[in-house]
């Protein structure tokens, strides 16, 4: 699962606006770190034994908030919340707008099987081969994100496709997330790459053909990419460390509860958002780690990833990673 740099999508995209975002506070005689993440069903798992109090601290309280990209962009530039769960090509941006960011911990790490970052056809398409996309229409989530650019990547590597987004050899079109589906099925657009739900019932359904799993791609190429990371403001950091310590160590917490207790997790998250719980089975296994940690493995994808940005023009410049890396993050 990717996260986007411009408002895309992602996957995630046609998710609910602050507005309507769970939000929860445990207690509030002890200080209160917020933390801002994406809104998807995906990560309510991650959040849900701090949300429900299977992950407990005497040290500080959370309270965290799912929104959807274009939010969590602004929350980010105004600093409105302590830990932001942000693109990983947003973080050299941030920079270059004077947002002193640290990185905290990985929030989205591709899994060795690669699978998630499909381009999905109809059923009855005679475009089966992803060469043959060349002079077709692909729609995507959000054109500008971290997770379509690692589409591009993948076409343009293994295919030989040019994937500019402006004069390449394949015309990209950007759409809102919930549209995907039915501009697939009234041939809008020849292909499209889904947000992960999407991708769960489509690869259920049988209504669509993935004809090509670009994380594996990447994987072989690249090593295994991050597309999201928690960062937070040095100055916050350096002013409450151990605050920030205990929710590194909180949210480490959560996703281990939820892994540990599967049936109880998504069981829960799989009924609020009305989705089956063998979709978290195959997220988490199949798709995407979500590390909380931020060791040698994450530092090396994201420099990797942040490569990937320049080549394509989506950033201008990036620093080490590094020197962007909190001191007291958890390696491991």
């Amino acid at each position: 699962m990717t996260l986007a740099l411009s408002g895309r999508r992602a996957v995630l995209a046609g998710a609910a606006t602050l507005l309507a975002a769970p939000s929860v506070v445990l207690g509030q005689a002890k200080p209160k770190v917020t933390y801002a993440y994406l809104l998807d069903p995906a990560y309510d798992a991650v959040v849900w034994a701090i949300r429900n109090g299977k992950v407990r601290s005497d040290l500080i309280d959370v309270e965290a908030t799912g929104m959807n990209i274009p939010t969590l962009l602004q929350v980010t530039a105004t600093r409105q919340y302590d830990v932001v769960m942000t693109a990983v090509i947003g973080v050299p941006a941030a920079l270059s707008r004077g947002l002193d960011l640290r990185i905290l911990s990985a929030a989205l790490h591709a899994s060795a099987n690669g699978e998630g970052g499909g381009v999905w056809v109809n059923k009855d398409s005679a475009l089966k081969d992803p060469a043959a996309l060349k002079g077709k229409t692909l729609g995507s989530y959000g054109l500008r994100s971290t997770g379509y650019m690692f589409v591009r990547e993948a076409l343009n590597k293994k295919f030989g496709l040019n994937m500019a987004l402006e004069g390449g050899d394949v015309r990209q079109v950007e759409i809102a997330a919930p549209n995907l589906p039915a501009s697939l099925s009234t041939n809008r657009v020849d292909a499209a790459t889904l947000i992960h739900s999407q991708a769960f019932r489509a690869r259920s359904s049988g209504e669509y053909v993935n004809i090509c799993e670009t994380g594996t791609i990447l994987n072989e190429i690249h090593g295994r990419l991050v597309s999201a990371v928690n960062v937070g403001y040095a100055d916050r950091l350096t002013a409450r460390a151990a605050e920030f310590r205990e929710f590194n160590r909180m949210l480490k917490a959560s996703i281990d509860y939820a892994l540990a207790n599967r049936r109880e997790v998504f069981g829960a998250v799989g009924t609020q958002a009305n989705i089956d719980p063998a979709f978290f089975d195959w997220w988490f296994d199949r798709t995407t780690e979500v590390p909380a940690i931020f060791g040698p493995a994450q530092a090396q994808a994201v420099t990797r990833a942040w490569e990937i940005g320049l080549a394509f023009g989506m950033i201008q410049g990036a620093p080490q990673v590094d020197s962007v890396t909190w001191d007291h993050t958890l390696r491991g």
